[in-house]
């Protein structure tokens, strides 16, 4: 476990950046299916190499540096927020057609989650800029 020189000293692992690359190609592979076409959508979203993307996802990498951790814990944030947004627009659509107080109970907890999500990314945001 290597830690950062300055800023924000969290542990991070190989181990962690490779669960979170193995993560969010599944979650892509299942949109378009097939884990070389969602490594790319994810490079040309997130700008992480698809060989970086592919080392982490088959534990081939042996280190991971501090910037490609931050990229790679930021990508998927984000990628779980979007997931987030498409599961709350389905669960809408399924409102719409008849009314379901299990299904806005499910509406309820994904909005809470995605304000707590933006939240977190605007303090983190102005955390960047008073530096």
């Amino acid at each position: 476990m290597a830690y950062p020189k300055s800023g924000n000293l969290t542990p991070m692992s190989v181990v962690d950046a490779s669960t979170y690359a193995r993560e969010m190609v599944r979650l892509e592979a299942s949109r378009v299916g097939n884990a070389d076409v969602a490594m790319s959508r994810l490079e040309a979203k997130y700008g992480i190499s698809r060989w970086q993307l592919d080392h982490l996802r088959k534990n081939k990498a042996k280190t991971c540096d501090v910037s490609l951790y931050a990229r790679i814990r930021a990508a998927f944030a984000d990628h779980c927020g979007r997931h987030a947004a498409r599961l709350l627009a389905q669960a809408e659509a399924a409102q719409a057609v008849e009314h379901d107080e299990d299904v806005a109970a499910i509406q309820d907890q994904i909005r809470a989650l995605a304000s707590k999500l933006e939240a977190i990314k605007s303090a983190k945001k102005e955390a960047r800029e008073m530096r």
